[in-house]
């Protein structure tokens, strides 16, 4: 019985390890995607609008 729950939390790490992993490659391809439209373009950076205030700002990399 311990070697079940031992294995169990070990393929429950791994799902984690595996998820966070995903997440990672999905943002750095999203930043990727992003400086490359800006290069395309020209652009300095890519303005966000800010849905309290109305005000524009230039969207960071940790921006969501």
């Amino acid at each position: 019985m311990p070697q079940l729950i031992i294995m169990g939390l070990l393929v429950a790490g791994a799902w984690l390890l595996y998820r966070r992993f995903v997440a990672e490659a999905q943002r750095l391809s999203e930043r990727s995607r992003r400086a490359q439209k800006e290069r395309q373009t020209g652009a300095i950076g890519t303005l966000v609008k800010d849905p309290v205030t109305g005000e524009y700002h230039l969207k960071k990399d940790d921006d969501e």
